[in-house]
């Protein structure tokens, strides 16, 4: 009888089970492991060839957490109007296609796996959950090195830009306990982390799902910006703060930044600088009409 592994060494175990490949020597899987393995690799680029763009967006268990005024944006937006860039859609392949080797080498480990893509219902809200492990919820999470860092040090309810606390109470409540965990992996190394958040880090999921429906029967957006500007550098310039640069409704959402002229953007170095308030012109090109077609 195998023992009884706990989530709480996950990450060492798997650590420990792939030892012996490091050291020249084969690991044994069950043919049916791999096929259910080459199963899912199948499923998921069926579903990645899928078209996302033209999808009406809709409140999700995934995206329930995000800032407010950006998931108004989001769905108000026409999906006409947003086109996902191909970088974009190669990271959600990977990242997906990660997340599905982060749970064959925890099965690999000992670990039971189990539930997953259960289906999750919250005041209307559908998600699905990634899995258990062990008998507790689990989201798995496939990270850069500076977003791994919040899952690895415990910061992340610090900046929880993705709503991910939000999406793992969802979760949460619709299995009756309030104690999941993260489970993520590096993209750039191959690190693993195993994150539990504390309860009082996690919001009250229904109390925000009825916020957030309530927000989009508006015009307008919610008027608090999600972050604010940050000063750039000592010029009495500016700029919007590395959460927003990525987001598609920057523009709609600082439109009155500059007097009314918008976001005003400079071609710098290495990055794309975007102002919300010019002191001191740069001396760098600026590129702003290339945005406004």
């Amino acid at each position: 009888m195998k023992p009884i592994k706990k989530l709480d060494t996950v990450v060492e175990d798997i650590y420990s089970a792939i030892e012996d490949l490091g050291k020249g020597k084969p690991i044994k899987v069950s043919e049916e492991d791999l096929d259910k393995f080459g199963d899912f690799m199948k499923e998921a680029m069926k579903d990645w060839l899928t078209p996302r763009a033209n999808r009406k967006p809709s409140l999700r268990m995934s995206n329930i957490g995000k800032p407010e005024r950006q998931l108004w944006y989001e769905m108000k937006s026409d999906p006409k109007d947003v086109a996902i860039p191909a970088p974009t859609m190669i990271k959600f392949l990977y990242g997906h296609i990660l997340e599905r080797v982060v749970l064959f080498l925890t099965e690999l480990s000992g670990h039971e796996v189990t539930d997953e893509q259960k289906e999750v219902r919250v005041e209307g809200i559908v998600g699905h959950m990634d899995c258990k492990i062990d008998g507790e919820v689990v989201d798995i999470k496939s990270a850069s090195n500076f977003a791994f860092k919040k899952f690895s040090e415990g910061t992340l309810p610090e900046n929880d830009v993705f709503g991910y606390l939000a999406q793992l109470a969802g979760y949460e409540h619709n299995e009756g306990t309030d104690e999941g965990a993260f489970l993520a992996i590096n993209k750039e190394n191959g690190e693993l982390a195993l994150y539990k958040p504390e309860s009082l880090d996690k919001p009250n999921v229904e109390f925000k799902i009825k916020k957030v429906k309530q927000q989009l029967t508006q015009d307008t957006p919610p008027p608090d910006l999600c972050y604010e500007p940050i000063d750039d550098g000592a010029s009495g310039n500016q700029k919007i703060p590395r959460e927003c640069k990525y987001c598609q409704f920057k523009f709609e959402c600082h439109k009155d930044a500059n007097d009314g002229k918008g976001l005003r953007v400079f071609q710098y170095h290495n990055e794309l600088r975007y102002l919300t308030r010019v002191s001191k012109l740069p001396r760098v090109d600026e590129i702003t009409n290339s945005f406004n077609g």
